[in-house]
């Protein structure tokens, strides 16, 4: 089981991005995706998650900008991310909770990062 994220750019402040992040492999099942992301000399943070079901969840300072959906049809979730400000710069991570089918179990799984810079 991989997950591959894509669609992290250099854009301009107030811009905007949308990242996809697809899980592929031995996959029986999906369940909760999220996003996290982590600025230069800062801790990994926790942007948002949604629910199989399609219930949303997100950090205070992310409500109103970021916007999280998730196709369970192609298993990829998705994160809008509009009016950005610099601080918005890191990496952003998916992570999703997996059945795997071969080997059976559930795991967290974490894609490998896609870059967010934005800078006039």
């Amino acid at each position: 089981v991989q997950l591959v994220e894509s669609g992290g750019d250099l854009v301009q402040p107030g811009g905007s991005l949308r990242l996809s992040c697809s899980a592929s492999g031995s996959i029986f099942n999906v369940y909760a995706m999220g996003w996290y992301r982590q600025a230069p000399g800062k801790q990994r943070e926790w942007v948002a998650d949604i629910t199989r079901g399609g219930t949303t969840n997100y950090a205070d300072s992310m409500k109103g900008r970021f916007t999280i959906a998730r196709d369970n049809s192609v298993n990829t979730v998705y994160l809008q991310l509009s009016s950005l400000k610099p601080e918005d710069t890191a990496v952003y991570y998916c992570n999703a909770d997996i059945m795997s089918s071969s080997p059976l179990g559930t795991k967290s799984y974490w894609g490998q990062g896609t870059q967010v810079t934005v800078s006039s």
